[in-house]
């Protein structure tokens, strides 16, 4: 049986008309281009992997081991460009159900603002606040690359582009400025949204349970 092929989908703030604060419209529609090539390459390498001679398989080198290995990092590519484009051009201003869980977890807004702006700040490809299936609670997780530091079992909410693609052309080296710009652009209203469409809120049982 062949593996689905995946399309991709057109992502509703390309369609942004203007610069965000921190954000310009330029540097998004450059960052675009990258989900782009992550969709192309996914279908490209899962067709050559329906392809590839599985006999020969090994783990010092064969080629269907270099496709595997590359899958994950072009699929997660991919899928969290689709969890963070969707997140620019709101108010900033946290909100609904989603702040409640976070204040819940993590004691307030501005704890997790902080220990996600350090994940941030020490991560080299994301900073993912992800729902935990296990747990029932919410965690801030850092990931080095696309396929290195993913978590199993957790629902990614809130991913956050650290690699330099995502912020030098606005902002050169300075990661915090675009960490901050980050911010003022998240659009809680999608996040409050992707909360109740996936009965996270229900599940983590809200603020008044132990």
């Amino acid at each position: 049986m062949s593996n689905k092929i995946s399309k991709g989908y057109e992502i509703e703030p390309l369609k942004l008309d203007r610069d965000l604060e921190g954000i310009s419209l330029k540097s998004v529609r450059e960052h675009k281009k990258l989900y782009d090539v992550y969709v192309k390459k996914t279908n490209e390498i899962q067709k050559k992997i329906n392809e590839a001679d599985k006999s020969a398989a090994n783990a010092v080198y064969s080629e269907i081991g270099e496709l595997k290995r590359q899958e994950t990092f072009a699929v997660n590519g991919m899928k969290l460009h689709e969890a963070y484009f969707p997140l620019l051009g709101g108010d900033g201003k946290p909100k609904g159900k989603i702040l409640e869980m976070i204040e819940k977890d993590f004691g307030s807004y501005e704890a997790w603002k902080e220990d996600f702006t350090a994940t941030g700040m020490s991560a080299r490809g994301w900073a993912v606040l992800a729902y935990e299936w296990k747990d029932n609670r919410l965690h801030n997780y850092g990931m080095d690359a696309q396929n290195v530091g993913a978590i199993w079992d957790a629902e990614p909410i809130i991913a956050m582009d650290m690699y330099e693609h995502a912020f030098f052309m606005d902002h050169g080296t300075d990661k915090k400025a675009y960490v901050e710009a980050f911010f003022k652009t998240l659009n809680w209203d999608y996040v409050d949204s992707f909360v109740e469409k996936h009965n996270l809120y229900k599940r983590h049982g809200g603020v008044n349970q132990a």
